[in-house]
């Protein structure tokens, strides 16, 4: 296998990786205001990702560091050209870490509730932002013979991209409803459990028809194996849901947008950056990719350092791993 590839199937691992665990973290900040009923509640959800959101976060970063080491071109285009909304995503980020982290500062009943609208806010937005986003690398956009981005804001807001960000917003609502089955206990465990089977029928709908939308355009026989593989386990989830088996409902879930992410980037390859004006002026995994000697030194650098870092997070989420219910918190 050529470098380039491997370093395109490296970041596709990165980017599948931040989708399944940021995915519930988002849910979690979405169901803040939609799952919970009082501020014990609310408390009680921020504090089943309170340890590990912020090692969740190390997925983009490490996605957004490969890429610009390995596809400078794609980077380059790719933050040119869709600026706007990654500066949204990025600002939502540093807003809801900065939530996480202030919100207990205080006791004030109108600091904390201002903070936790900052958390419901930023998830929501940044859930519905990243599928726009992914939407319209897979879809194609107006890319010149230079290799830079010649469109503007209207060309990302299309049908297919919002559509692709109703899909991201409802996946990681589910997912996130999945999880909070999982680590909450008493009755936010049971009203989670009954909100995932909603949310899964809700999901559904527009989940196949951009999956089925991606297939007509641009899929292949990988892909399609992605797809069916999704809708399986969106199926499957549903049914572990029904039975109370949350850690495979869970499983199962997070299998969803594994597949789901995974189908994109199959039917985006070779491209990086289909371009929509000539296909010929598309960014591929070739032509966009650093030499084969920064490559060489990229791939012994992670052979080395990702299975400290995986090791690492497995560990936190092993320590943390117990439920948590509303008698654990304590009075204000």
């Amino acid at each position: 296998m050529e470098l380039y590839n491997l370093w395109f199937l490296i970041i596709a691992v990165l980017w599948i990786g931040y989708f399944f665990l940021e995915g519930f973290d988002f849910g979690i900040g979405i169901l803040t205001r939609v799952l919970a009923r009082d501020d014990v509640e609310r408390r009680v959800l921020i504090n089943t990702i309170g340890p590990v959101w912020d090692g969740n976060e190390v997925w983009v970063l490490t996605a957004g560091g490969a890429t610009f080491a390995a596809f400078p071109d794609w980077y380059a285009t790719l933050f040119s050209g869709f600026y706007l909304p990654l500066l949204a995503i990025l600002a939502c980020l540093i807003i809801r870490g900065v939530a996480f982290e202030y919100r207990a500062k205080r006791s004030g009943v109108r600091w904390q509730r201002r903070w936790e609208l900052a958390i419901f806010w930023t998830s929501l937005l940044a859930s519905f932002l990243w599928g726009v986003a992914f939407a319209n690398i897979v879809r194609g956009v107006p890319i010149g013979p230079d290799k830079n981005f010649t469109g503007d804001l209207a060309d990302l807001l299309n049908p297919y991209a919002i559509l692709g960000g109703v899909v991201t917003l409802c996946l990681f609502t589910f997912h996130g409803a999945t999880f909070a089955a999982l680590k909450t206990a008493g009755d936010i465990r049971v009203r989670a459990n009954r909100l995932a089977a909603v949310l899964a029928l809700v999901t559904a709908l527009p989940a196949l028809a951009f999956l089925i939308w991606t297939q007509k355009d641009s899929g292949d026989g990988w892909s399609l194996a992605a797809v069916v593989v999704a809708v399986v386990a969106l199926v499957a989830s549903l049914g572990a849901n029904r039975l109370g088996r949350e850690g495979w409902t869970f499983v199962l879930s997070g299998l969803t947008i594994v597949a789901a992410v995974a189908a994109l980037f199959l039917a985006l390859f070779p491209d990086v950056m289909p371009s929509s004006t000539n296909p010929a002026w598309s960014l591929t995994a070739k032509n966009a990719s650093s030499s084969p000697y920064t490559l060489k030194i990229m791939t012994w650098v992670a052979v080395f350092a990702t299975p400290v870092v995986i090791g690492y997070q497995s560990w936190t989420y092993w320590v943390f791993r117990k439920r948590i219910g509303t008698r654990h918190i304590p009075a204000s």
